[in-house]
C-alpha cells in the first residue's frame, strides 16, 4: 500500500512539474490604444522595445532600411473608414506600419500585408497602401521606451506620433467626419423613408396600437408611383381591420399585380385569398 501510495505522489509531481510554466516579463511589451478621431475608430497595436543605454537611430536601427517600427510582430493600425493620408487614399481595414528611418527625415509606409512577424520575408511594393516623407523633429529629452500616440487631434484629422531615443516623426491623417455627418444630418432633415413609414405602421397593426395612424402612415409609404407590393399587402390588411373591405380589396388588387409582375407566388396566394375573403 505503500509502495502505490509513494508511486502515486511521484506521478502527482511530475504532473504538476510538466503543467508548471515560468512567467516573465517581455522585454518589449505590448501596447494597444484605441482613439476616436472625429467619427473614426482608429486602433493601434505594437510592441515597446527599451534604448537600454543603446545608440538607437543609425545603430541599432540602421538609416536608409525598412524598420518594423517597434519590436516582434509587425505594428499594426486599423481604420473603419477611409482615410486620407499625404492626399492619398488608404481604404478603410489593417495596415502594418513600416519606416525607413533617416537623419533628417523618415518613409512611413502602409503595407496591406499585416500578418508578419518583423518585415516581410520578401518586400512586395505592390502592398505598399500608402507612403510618405515625415521630418525628424529632435527632441530635448531622451524616450526610453519605444512609444506610439495620437496627437492634434481634431474633428478632421489627427497625428500619428512616433518617439524613440530622442526622436519624434508625426503623420497626420484625415478622416471623413465633414462627409459622414453631412450625409447624417441630410437623411435626419429629409423625414421618415417611406420604409420607415412601413416599419411604423407595421409594429402598430401587429401590435394592436392605433389602427388610423398605422394607416396614415402606410399611406405615406406607398405614395409615389410604383409603391413596393409588400406595403401595399400590410395597408391591406390595416383596412380590412378598420372595416374598410372596399379599400382593402382595392389596395389587395394592386398588391397583387405588383407580386404577379415580381413573380412572388407567396404574395400572390396571400392577396387572391383575403380578396376573396373580403369580397363575400
Amino acid at each position: 500500500m505503500l509502495k502505490k501510495l509513494a508511486i502515486l505522489l511521484f506521478i502527482i509531481g511530475i504532473t504538476s512539474t510538466v503543467n508548471a510554466q515560468i512567467r516573465t516579463p517581455q522585454a518589449s511589451p505590448f501596447s494597444k490604444i484605441e482613439q476616436v478621431v472625429g467619427l473614426t475608430d482608429v486602433s493601434l497595436e505594437f510592441s515597446r522595445p527599451a534604448m537600454r543605454e543603446r545608440t538607437i537611430f543609425g545603430d541599432l536601427v540602421p538609416y536608409g532600411k525598412v524598420w518594423r517600427t517597434g519590436a516582434n510582430a509587425n505594428t499594426k493600425i486599423t481604420f473603419s473608414d477611409n482615410v486620407i493620408i499625404d492626399g492619398k487614399k488608404l481604404v478603410k481595414g489593417t495596415y502594418a506600419i513600416y519606416t525607413i528611418p533617416n537623419k533628417t527625415t523618415w518613409d512611413v509606409i502602409f503595407y496591406s500585408d499585416a500578418n508578419n512577424w518583423g518585415t516581410p520575408k520578401e518586400w512586395d511594393e505592390s502592398k505598399v497602401a500608402a507612403k510618405t516623407t515625415v521630418n525628424v523633429v529632435p527632441m530635448n529629452m531622451k524616450i526610453e521606451s519605444f512609444t506610439m500616440t495620437f496627437d492634434d487631434l481634431a474633428t478632421g484629422s489627427a497625428v500619428l506620433g512616433i518617439l524613440w531615443e530622442n526622436v519624434y516623426v508625426g503623420v497626420k491623417f484625415e478622416v471623413p467626419t465633414d462627409a459622414i455627418t453631412s450625409k447624417s444630418i441630410d437623411v435626419i432633415m429629409a423625414g421618415p423613408t417611406g420604409n420607415d413609414y412601413f416599419q411604423a405602421a407595421t409594429y402598430y397593426h401587429t401590435e394592436g396600437k392605433d389602427l388610423n395612424q398605422a394607416l396614415e402612415w402606410m399611406q405615406k409609404a406607398t405614395e409615389g408611383d410604383n409603391p413596393e407590393f409588400w406595403y401595399l399587402r400590410r395597408m391591406s390588411l390595416i383596412q380590412a381591420d378598420l372595416g374598410d373591405k372596399a379599400g382593402a380589396i382595392e389596395t389587395a388588387q394592386k398588391s397583387l399585380a405588383g407580386a404577379e409582375k415580381a413573380n412572388n407566388a407567396d404574395y400572390v396566394k396571400m392577396n387572391k385569398e383575403s380578396i376573396a375573403e373580403w369580397s363575400k
